[in-house]
């Protein structure tokens, strides 16, 4: 028999994935600030400390993701998936995802986008996310036999850049334009000083938000990317479009 989520979807904790320690606050960090905030769970996963970084030091870096991920109210903890640049799709590290989605029984997954251009481990550990909830469902899985089966409600995926941005998907647009949010979310992504050494990322990432949420008719918004298709009961539950002009 299929197992079955048994956590209501508005309350079920978001666990997401991130391949080097500032991944989720610059790519979804405003969605995570706006969640915590409403009394949501949120966990992190970093799958490398930025051992191959061209600025900080894998123990300065952790600890900017440490502190940026109690910023946003979320918990963290840091995976060994073979360092940064050396992230391998294998059945390992699946099950080894699979295992934390069975532990924290999260509701929505967010991951980074599957794009080929931009870092390459964020497509493959994008790809490895959406493969490890698949694994989470298989009551039969050996290695998982500790914890009960899990099935997600919703796998969405971030973008750190434009070039990362899916082009055969049709992005959510949420509005985090509440002065709280951005707040804690700018704060996050200026907890990762090591990286603003040679680009100003949280101007970056707050200029996109401000273009999306221009299209969104909001002062910022954020786009996810969902993995399937969005089943609703009603048409009620729908927002309005983005097509403002």
């Amino acid at each position: 028999m299929k197992p079955t989520s048994t956590v209501s979807p508005e309350l079920a904790p978001i666990l997401a994935f991130g391949a080097h320690p500032d991944d989720i606050e610059f790519g979804c960090g405003g969605v995570i600030a706006q969640e915590t905030l409403a009394g949501r769970i949120a966990h992190f996963v970093i799958c490398s400390r930025g051992e191959a970084g061209s600025n900080g030091t894998p123990a300065e870096r952790t600890l900017e993701a440490e502190n940026a991920a109690r910023i946003l109210g979320a918990s963290v903890e840091f995976l060994e998936c073979g360092g940064d640049c050396h992230l391998e799709e294998n059945t390992a590290h699946a099950i080894a995802l699979a295992r934390i989605i069975r532990r924290h029984r999260p509701g929505i997954l967010l991951a980074p986008s599957l794009v080929e251009n931009q870092h390459p481990d964020h497509a493959r550990l994008g790809r490895l996310v959406r493969d490890a909830a698949r694994l989470a469902r298989y009551g039969g899985l050996a290695e998982l036999k500790k914890w009960p089966a899990h099935v997600i409600d919703h796998l969405f995926y971030y973008a750190l850049s434009p070039e990362a941005e899916p082009k055969d998907l049709s992005p959510v647009l949420i509005d985090i334009s509440e002065p709280t949010v951005i707040a804690a979310w700018t704060a996050a992504m200026e907890a990762h000083q090591s990286q603003m050494r040679t680009r100003n990322y949280v101007e970056f990432q707050l200029s996109r938000a401000r273009l999306l949420g221009m299209r969104a008719g909001v002062e910022f918004a954020s786009a996810l990317y969902p993995n399937d298709p969005i089943v609703i009961e009603s048409l009620g539950q729908l927002g309005r479009g983005a097509r403002r002009f």
